[in-house]
């Protein structure tokens, strides 16, 4: 009797207090929500949306180990290998002044082996981090470090179409899809030429007028040295034909000046034959009319063209290896009237992402 009075009081009591907290009840927290990465496809593929902004972001760049063959290309060595990392970072939105963009990209060269030195020029590259470009794009309008149409040239390695490509800028462009036309001021700053009497930084001017009709193109820009009070203008042409695609171009420059110093005029021709899907060979030939003056270095002299003309014909050949992995290869023959000919070149490796 005692047992079951003192399980009714027990249950009795149970009650009691569940009604009396009924209203504290504990509530277990939710997780915050998790934001998943969502792809961009405003601007191409491989952009994505900056977690919590509408801002989109794409990263690229490649790997690249090269051997270069040539008079001279390191010190009294021949032949140069170097190992090159570039990393690019793409960021853009749309705003009520059309697409803003940003655009870092980041170039580091291993050359020697040996950390810290300075990033040279071709053929001795130093070993360093550096950047290559950087430029904000609002629009038409573009301001920064970034490559100019001269670096725009046929896609073999045979051609010899400018001079100096990497400047600060501000470009403003109009592209109409099949037609682009824009102006470009230039800080050419550290270019220099033997017999050159002003070192202080110049400025150019280059203008640039393109289109595509069918199967082909064409492209005519322009640039002027307004330090040195010459200028040269470039005309390409590309075209399908048959199982690959000819292209051609002409240049003729008033003097030697910081877009075009090689020559005062040249005329070029290649056809890259697309062998497969993966197999690409170019050959290419060049005509250089009254070459610059040059000492015994080879380094150019502003003192004129020379009356010394110059062609070079060579071979490029192209092979993706796999997708993301491809390898170049190029020789080519130069030969200039009283000058020794020679022969340059290089192997190339690359892992693109």
């Amino acid at each position: 009797m005692h047992i079951k009075s003192f399980l009714f009081g027990a249950a009795a009591a149970l009650a009691t207090v569940s009604s009396a907290h009924a209203a504290d009840a504990i509530v277990a927290a939710e997780p915050e929500p998790l934001e998943y990465v969502r792809v961009c496809d405003a601007f191409g593929a491989g952009f994505f949306y900056i977690p919590g902004t509408e801002t989109c972001l794409k990263f690229g760049g490649y790997i690249r180990f090269e051997t270069d063959f040539g008079r001279d290309e390191a010190g009294p060595s021949d032949w140069d290998s170097f190992t090159r990392a570039q990393f690019e970072m793409d960021v853009r939105s749309d705003t009520e002044l059309g697409a803003l963009r940003g655009f870092i990209g980041f170039r580091g060269n291993a050359d020697s082996g040996v950390g810290g030195a300075t990033a040279g020029t071709s053929g001795n590259l130093g070993s360093g981090v550096f950047v290559d470009q950087a430029f904000i794009e609002l629009g038409g309008l573009k301001v920064g470090k970034f490559y100019s149409w001269w670096d725009d040239d046929l896609s073999g390695e045979t051609d010899l179409l400018s001079s100096n490509t990497l400047f600060n800028s501000i470009r403003y462009s109009y592209d109409s899809g099949a037609f682009t036309a824009g102006i470009s001021v230039d800080e050419l700053e550290g270019i220099t030429f033997i017999g050159d009497t002003n070192s202080d930084n110049n400025v150019g001017i280059a203008g640039s007028l393109a289109g595509k009709f069918g199967g082909g193109s064409l492209s005519l820009i322009g640039g002027y040295d307004t330090d040195r009070e010459d200028g040269a203008v470039r005309l390409i042409g590309a075209f399908d034909v048959g199982p690959g695609a000819f292209s051609f171009a002409g240049v003729y420059a008033s003097g030697v000046n910081a877009y075009y110093a090689l020559s005062e005029w040249a005329v070029v021709a290649e056809y890259a034959y697309k062998v497969t899907d993966k197999l690409t060979i170019t050959p290419g030939v060049q005509w250089l009319g009254n070459v610059a003056t040059k000492d015994a270095a080879f380094d150019i002299v502003n003192t004129g063209w020379s009356n010394n003309d110059a062609w070079t014909a060579g071979l490029t050949v192209d092979y993706k290896v796999v997708e993301g992995f491809t390898t170049k290869v190029t020789a080519n023959y130069y030969d200039e009237e009283n000058r020794p000919e020679f022969w340059t070149g290089f192997v190339r490796l690359q892992r693109d992402f």
